[in-house]
């Protein structure tokens, strides 16, 4: 029982020190945030900030390798029958999590221009496609799979970046939409 709130106490203290930097992070770059300030902000001593993470850095790795972490369990839920359903999902799963998390996203991509985190959850993406299509043995077509899951995940991504940025008007069933209407190229026919 005593382990049970230890672990609450300690997703809880976290958890208030995420909030802390994000809020932190709407009014000034990360770059100019101090540990003081998020301690300040969490109503937490600097110790126990210090008994969690070593510096703001890895405060800001943890909350990203939790959206990342959120984003691969989403990711792993759906089974494909193709490689174009798959694309066509992680699109859509993609697009959720965003928009579920968008002020998070906004925040560390957008305000602060933080591509370390841009490059973590690529690299996730990347990843979980390539480890989804040698689960299902899907062959190789015409074209080496590593280089059209790099194709169209660019694209994915980075429509998905621009919509973050509030540059896209577009629904997100809409752009979904457009997205299934681009993957009609041969090589995802069986």
């Amino acid at each position: 029982m005593k382990e049970k709130k230890l672990d609450l106490r300690i997703r809880k203290t976290r958890k208030n020190l995420y909030e802390a930097l994000l809020y932190l992070m709407e009014e000034n770059a990360f770059e100019k945030i101090k540990v003081s300030d998020i301690c300040e902000k969490a109503l937490v001593n600097r110790s126990t900030f210090y008994a969690h993470f070593e510096d703001k850095y890895m405060l800001l790795d943890s909350l990203i390798t939790d959206l990342i972490d959120n984003l691969k369990q989403d990711l792993n839920k759906k089974s494909i029958s193709s490689t174009k359903e798959y694309y066509i999902e992680v699109m859509k799963l993609l697009f959720d999590h965003i928009e579920e998390k968008r002020e998070i996203y906004k925040l560390i991509m957008i305000h602060n221009k933080n591509s370390i985190a841009m490059d973590m959850i690529y690299g996730t993406l990347n990843d979980v496609m390539m480890q989804r299509v040698k689960e299902q043995k899907i062959k190789e077509y015409k074209i080496p799979i590593d280089f059209i899951i790099k194709f169209y995940l660019g694209a994915i991504f980075n429509v998905g970046m621009e919509w973050i940025k509030g540059y896209y008007t577009y629904s997100k069933e809409d752009m979904i939409t457009y997205v299934e209407k681009l993957l009609t190229v041969s090589f995802f026919i069986k």
